[in-house]
């Protein structure tokens, strides 16, 4: 091999790992839609409103937590609509007592008749004092031994409290450091941004963990009823570090609002992330 010969091999060699992760991270991860995004249109038709996500071409969706006051019967109707439009449910969004003890079978039992993988806490509210966040972590970690016989498992999605600084640590960290690794941590962009936080380098520092992800961009002067990609967010970056590191297997878009009806909104923002995924 000559010199030039040798460097061109070293350069492209380096380069194919990455070029194989861009290729199944582009054909093979799914796109979603947080239905909170459309919440007043599913509260009006739930049924109607999933058929319209899975014919704008969303591949899963993500409910949140008034699914839980739906009936075993309404469960079962609409994991058949779901399996008819060819649309999955990876998880829900729950209210931190769903895992309580008198609760959680029944969580259980209804995130399996979806057919979801992840039971992902919304929010909480952590007592005041610098152990605050350690009853959220201890019911994670009891949640998480509780559910993952069945196949499934527990996670935690940020807002912007948990990236601002408590004694000198983000809370986020903290539950990161005090749940056992299976905890998943979804990253809701918008709020980590807002926060004044770096979304990629908490991507990096937690591998295998950013299982999925709410893509919600913000604007210092519009704050969240930007459209996706019309703010701060370096999704470019982002994209590269939660498929490459990140572990993710699925992506949410998620909108709080914007100047267009909430369909419309959650079509032009899936139509601007496909083009720009791509």
């Amino acid at each position: 091999m000559t010199q030039l010969d040798r460097r061109s091999f070293l350069t492209l060699s380096a380069m194919l790992p990455y070029a194989f992760t861009a290729r199944a991270g582009d054909s093979k991860i799914p796109v979603g839609l947080e239905l909170y995004s459309v919440r007043e249109e599913l509260k009006k038709d739930p049924e109607a409103t999933v058929r319209a996500v899975a014919k704008m071409g969303y591949q899963c969706v993500e409910f949140y937590a008034p699914y839980f006051e739906r009936t075993d019967a309404q469960t079962k109707d609409m994991r058949q609509l779901l399996d008819d439009l060819g649309v999955r449910c990876f998880s829900t969004h729950n209210d931190l007592d769903y895992l309580d003890p008198d609760k959680i079978n029944r969580t259980r039992d209804l995130n399996l008749t979806l057919g979801c993988k992840y039971i992902i806490v919304a929010s909480a509210e952590p007592k005041p004092g610098p152990d605050g966040w350690k009853p959220v972590a201890d019911a994670l970690n009891a949640a998480a031994e509780k559910l993952e016989p069945a196949g499934v498992k527990v996670g935690y999605h940020n807002h912007e409290p948990e990236f601002r600084a408590r004694n000198g640590k983000f809370p986020a960290q903290y539950l990161a450091e005090h749940t056992t690794p299976s905890v998943v941590l979804q990253l809701d962009v918008g709020t980590c941004i807002a926060a004044g936080a770096d979304p990629v380098a908490w991507i990096r520092s937690h591998p295998g963990r950013i299982k999925s992800m709410h893509c919600k961009d913000w604007s210092p002067i519009e704050g969240y009823k930007v459209l996706f990609k019309e703010g701060s967010a370096p999704w470019k970056e982002i994209f590269a570090a939660a498929e490459s590191v990140g572990g993710l297997e699925y992506y949410l878009l998620e909108q709080e609002g914007s100047r267009y009806s909430e369909l419309e909104t959650a079509k032009r923002c899936l139509e601007t992330f496909r083009a720009t995924h791509a």
